[in-house]
């Protein structure tokens, strides 16, 4: 394909800041008189009452995920400044960053050791050969490396992540991983939820000391009995105080509706969390958000030429083959064949996929994430005389279904009257055009999804059915399915 411009404008900060939004994983350091926080990609270390925050790295990749050694002069952080995520070390006051692992896998820290000698970190690289997890790389292991360089160890091989040591150096606290699931779900009850651990590094013992069927995470040890964390077990993310006896002993904060992320303890008691794009600081008791301003200069420029040629998804090659639609950084574009123009169709803040032509290659339908939901959408010549979106002066949005359920990957019928889509995942719908009347063709309980795009469709055609996987004996394995369109049938194995 061609090689496509079209003008982006990228929004990024001003050149200062007095009210920054979505700084993340705020760390307080040893001794509580500062913070080290990621804003915009980049690390950030403010004093812990707030101010003016210094810039210590400033890189074009994503730096995040800092870290205080236990004197207090250093910070570990990840970047994918080499293309994946690695570890790497720099002083509290800047410049240049050293890196510490060297792995295809993406490596993300956790905690210095007691003495600051080594950085344990997390990775999916390889499970120990008499591990159950042996060889799933979804569940990643727990790695240490030397802080001066040097070979990396495995140090466990079970998933634990956010690792704490306990104040005398013997037992690691930390959060399992059991399954795969979205880190930042809100409300996820099952049977991989994460839960509370200890391994006491002397007798090689493991004990789990959370067990709802809700999400407890981010675990530090108060001293070798007593650790904070926190826990949805009040509704959403809250800190609590517990014992290894007792781990829900006390709920300390009580934030509604957001969930607090990113807990940090200073050696001195005090707390540092992130809630709703800030960062608060909690000391004798009391949360106080901390104040911060940010002056940094952009990275790139505000506008930008970007290159549409790569990373393009969703083809659709008009009925005549002479343009070919397709998404590209959550737009739809339309280009010429046969010659070096491209239009762009959509403009909004918010995600369009699914792209496809009408049978007569007058219309483009697809799914667009607005109104906080999936809706399906057409755009259409407008002009009799204009045959082609790419060199169309006239186009026309119009919304099909606007509802509150996720719908997307819509299909036009081959006799360009209806439109099927899929509604929550499982769900086929179809929609007439000239009426707007809306029937279910085959339900969701024919139907699990376990990823976003995983079911399959097509018409027929003749527009009179679908084709389409589904379960018809409740177990996990499809089959095919022809289905009547009017969805009045059962569906024929």
């Amino acid at each position: 394909m061609k090689k496509l411009l079209f003008v982006l404008a990228l929004f990024y900060s001003l050149t200062s800041i007095s009210s920054p939004l979505w700084m993340r994983y705020p760390s307080i350091s040893p001794d509580g008189n500062k913070i080290a926080f990621t804003y915009q990609g980049d690390i950030f270390v403010v004093n812990s009452n707030g101010g003016q925050a210094l810039q210590i790295t400033s890189n074009p990749a994503i730096d995040y995920m800092p870290i205080w050694s236990n004197d207090g002069t250093k910070l570990v952080f990840s970047s994918n400044r080499h293309g994946n995520f690695d570890v790497f070390v720099v002083s509290d006051k800047g410049g240049s960053p050293t890196r510490l692992t060297y792995h295809s896998s993406n490596d993300y820290p956790y905690t210095f050791s007691p003495d600051d000698k080594k950085v344990l970190f997390g990775a999916g690289r390889l499970d120990n050969k008499n591990s159950v997890q042996f060889p799933y790389a979804r569940l990643s292991e727990l790695y240490s490396v030397p802080v001066n360089g040097g070979r990396e160890v495995q140090e466990l091989t079970i998933a634990a992540e956010d690792v704490k040591y306990s104040t005398d150096g013997k037992t690691l606290i930390f959060h399992n991983k059991k399954g795969y699931e979205d880190p930042w779900r809100k409300h996820h009850t099952s049977s991989v939820t994460r839960d509370i651990v200890t391994y006491n590094a002397d007798s090689k013992v493991f004990t789990q000391l959370t067990n709802w069927n809700g999400e407890d995470r981010n675990p530090i040890f108060i001293d070798e009995n007593n650790f904070y964390f926190l826990s949805e077990k009040s509704g959403t993310f809250n800190i609590w105080k517990g014992t290894l006896d007792n781990p829900y002993a006390e709920q300390i904060t009580d934030f509604k509706i957001h969930p607090v992320r990113f807990l940090s303890k200073s050696t001195n008691g005090i707390l540092t969390f992130g809630f709703d794009g800030e960062i608060y600081k909690l000391k004798d008791g009391e949360s106080k958000k901390v104040d911060i301003q940010i002056y940094k200069d952009n990275i790139t420029n505000l506008i930008m030429p970007k290159k549409v040629s790569g990373r393009a998804s969703g083809f659709s090659v008009s009925p005549d083959g002479k343009e070919v639609a397709f998404t590209h950084r959550g737009e739809v574009f339309v280009t010429s064949v046969e010659y070096a123009t491209t239009k762009r169709i959509t403009n909004t803040s918010e995600q369009e996929r699914n792209v496809s032509f009408s049978p007569d290659g007058k219309k483009l339908l697809y799914a667009g994430e607005r109104n906080n939901s999936w809706n399906i959408y057409q755009s259409s010549i407008v002009r009799d005389e204009e045959n082609h979106f790419y060199n169309a002066t006239l186009i026309k949005e119009e919304i099909l279904v606007d509802n509150k359920e996720e719908t997307f990957q819509p299909q036009y019928s081959p006799d360009g009257k209806e439109v099927a889509f899929l509604e929550n995942r499982t769900t086929i719908r179809a929609i007439n055009l000239k009426s707007n009347k809306i029937r279910t063709v085959l339900g969701g309980e024919y139907n699990y999804s376990y990823s976003d795009g995983d079911q399959y469709y097509t018409w027929s055609p003749d527009s009179k059915y679908i084709l389409a996987q589904f379960f018809e004996f409740e177990r996990w394995t499809s089959d095919i399915g022809l289905i009547a369109a009017s969805g009045k049938e059962a569906p024929i194995n």
